[in-house]
């Protein structure tokens, strides 16, 4: 098993290292008959693309997506979609110092314990130009999602480092008010101060992590299978596999191991005429189960590995050595991935709707 595919009905296959002729996905299990265009899918890769501000790699990639298989006259044909992203603006050269030492903290010596052999430039799979592949499917299932069920997604910062967003309402954010500046905070001012943070360590050389938020809305109840392939469970593997996360809670998360169950349960009461709940610790899903309230969940994302500043480490042969990264790397990954977190979701949704469908 290869370990690069993922769903079931609706199965997304991805391919590609950072520094090959380019990265994709195929999307296995997409109904017929959706309108579907690059440009439906372009916007979310757009907003997950190195070189778009000063706190991400200057690496300038436009990533533009072209449409291979699986869509005719601007429809899908219900058999396999083929999604191709060139990359152009790589330099292997920048990694020719550690080729022989591997990053603290990245992949270079698993993967190489793994397979015996690894990408010498970049991160090979493990890059999150890998993640391209997931967010150009993920998009598509985010069409399917919204056009059937009125389903909305919104990721966004939420942390970075100490810098925490606690005042703000989950259910009234829009992806315009994540959008308003570069670190995809919907809080201006708190975002002005982790704007400051990441320059300043990003001039020192260093890095730093952060937590994502996300809130899908109108996801109806009853979506998510029992016991092993509950929703959350799917929606936790979905987001560790996301490059650099750390953490996933959802709902209540941690906090709920020093709650009463008193204060921790949410009541039922009938909202616009169907059951609902007063509180929300459940984060959308009971048993396993969506029961028709906002999913909520949050991820924990570390320090970007690769820093240029000295680190003392070994060579792969167990030599004392020092790191000092070349190249052009990012000290802050959080705000990228708010569309690689959106679309793994959606990923996660469409498989268990379509699973759902084929009960009736």
């Amino acid at each position: 098993m290869s370990g690069s595919s993922f769903g079931t009905l609706y199965r997304v296959s991805t391919f590609g290292e950072s520094h090959c002729a380019g990265v994709g996905a195929i999307v296995d299990g997409c109904p017929p008959n959706l309108e579907l265009s690059e440009a439906d899918i372009q916007t979310q890769l757009t907003r997950r693309r190195p070189g778009q501000s000063k706190v991400n790699t200057p690496r300038d990639e436009k990533d533009q997506v072209r449409i291979l298989s699986g869509v005719e006259n601007g429809r899908t044909l219900g058999t396999p979609i083929g999604l191709f992203v060139a990359n152009e603006d790589h330099r292997p050269k920048d990694y020719g110092e550690m080729s022989q030492i591997p990053r603290p903290s990245h992949a270079d010596f698993t993967y190489q314990q793994k397979y015996g052999v690894r990408a010498s430039s970049g991160g090979g799979r493990s890059s999150a130009r890998e993640t391209i592949g997931r967010v150009a499917a993920g998009a598509i299932a985010e069409k399917w999602l919204s056009e059937t069920h009125g389903i909305e997604i919104v990721s966004w910062v939420s942390a970075c480092g100490e810098l925490e967003l606690t005042d703000v309402n989950p259910d009234t954010i829009s992806r315009a008010d994540v959008d308003q500046n570069i670190i995809r905070c919907p809080h201006p001012i708190l975002a002005e101060e982790m704007i400051q943070l990441v320059t300043t360590l990003r001039e020192e050389g260093d890095s730093v992590g952060g937590v994502l938020t996300c809130v899908v809305r109108n996801c109806p109840a009853g979506w998510g299978e029992p016991v092993f392939d509950k929703l959350e469970a799917k929606l936790a593997q979905a987001m560790m596999s996301i490059p650099a996360t750390k953490g996933f809670e959802i709902g209540s998360g941690f906090a709920a191991a020093r709650m009463k169950g008193s204060a921790h349960n949410d009541a039922f009461v009938m909202k616009a005429g169907r059951l609902g709940t007063t509180t929300n610790y459940s984060g959308g899903i009971q048993g396993g189960i969506s029961n028709g309230e906002p999913i909520l969940f949050r991820l924990a994302i570390k320090p970007p590995a690769t820093i240029s500043k000295a680190q003392s480490t070994s060579t792969f042969e167990g030599d004392p050595a020092v790191l000092e990264a070349k190249g052009r790397h990012d000290p802050f990954v959080v705000n990228r991935a708010v569309p690689i977190v959106e679309t793994m979701a959606a990923l996660v949704l469409m498989d268990m709707a379509l699973i759902q469908n084929s009960r009736k």
